[in-house]
């Protein structure tokens, strides 16, 4: 469960939000501070997995203060509380980190709605880091043995993948067949740290589909479009379901490991309302490495 923090100069809206925090259910309010200096000492001496700051306060405004708490080490969620309506400044606001905003007058069902998100990103990050932890303790073994265990993992890596594929709907894809000679190529090499620019892994797909070492740019774009499609069957799939089914153990695993929520709820409007298939947003780097960790992890556990 997260623990948040509120920096805000009115002790009424402090108050408010920490009620409405801890009796809905949602985390832990484990420190409070009226202005942005006091805020940046007591996120970094609580912790806080999530701060809520005003943007306007007497010393120093909101930004300001992220900008202090980045510069410490911070790196969890932040919710912007304000009146403010200008765009230009909304904007500035979320290029400098701001997550989700919360509007005064403070409403209930706001918070309550914005936090559950705010909650549900801080939930997908921890379990994201666990699953980096397996990069970690792959990395134990070494010389022959290690060379053994690689090509023993790389033979199990499709049927690691398969049930993954069939939960997210797109078994029988042609984009599968590309994603997971991506993900076998990722395990020979016993991939850690960045993750590889998409145009390289399009083009080792693209290699392997072929059986030549050196691909042209019309195969790579084809290896582009066929995962592309696939991600795009798995997203409307989950959405789908979420419609049906809100409380789906799919769709809660899922939809929010694999996608953006903006995304997973555009998809799901769409679908609602019977509009045709519009430019649909994806993010394919973010599909492809979670898809990696969670093969890790699977490999790990076989």
């Amino acid at each position: 469960m997260a623990s948040f923090c509120i920096i805000d100069d009115d002790p009424a809206v402090r108050a408010m939000l920490a009620n409405i925090i801890e009796h809905s259910g949602l985390g832990e309010v484990v420190g409070t501070a009226r202005g942005g200096e006091e805020g940046v000492r007591v996120v970094l001496e609580t912790s806080a997995d999530v701060v809520l700051i005003d943007w306007l306060m007497p010393d120093q405004d909101g930004l300001e203060t992220l900008e202090q708490l980045k510069e410490q080490g911070f790196g969890g969620k932040c919710v912007m509380i304000s009146q403010i309506e200008d765009r230009e400044m909304v904007g500035e606001a979320y290029r400098s980190g701001i997550e989700f905003f919360i509007r005064k007058p403070i409403n209930r069902i706001e918070v309550e709605s914005v936090l559950s998100r705010v909650s549900e990103h801080f939930e997908l990050s921890q379990y994201l880091n666990e699953l980096k932890s397996s990069l970690s303790r792959l990395d134990r073994l070494g010389g022959t043995g290690r060379a053994n265990a690689s090509a023993a993992k790389r033979k199990s890596a499709a049927e690691v993948l398969r049930p993954i594929y069939m939960n997210l709907g797109i078994l029988g894809e042609a984009g599968c067949t590309d994603i997971t000679a991506i993900m076998e190529g990722l395990v020979q090499r016993g991939e850690q740290g960045d993750f590889p620019p998409l145009r390289q892994l399009y083009e080792e797909a693209a290699a392997h589909r072929g059986g030549a070492p050196h691909v042209n740019d019309r195969e790579t774009k084809a290896v582009e479009q066929r995962i592309r499609r696939t991600v795009i069957v798995a997203l409307s799939h989950l959405a789908s379901i979420g419609l049906t089914d809100y409380g789906n153990p799919k769709f809660e695993h899922y939809a929010p490991l694999y996608f953006d929520f903006e995304d997973v709820r555009a998809k799901m409007k769409e679908i609602d309302e019977h509009q045709g298939e519009g430019r649909t947003k994806v993010s394919i780097k973010k599909f492809l490495q979670v898809m990696y960790l969670e093969m890790l992890d699977g490999l790990e556990a076989g």
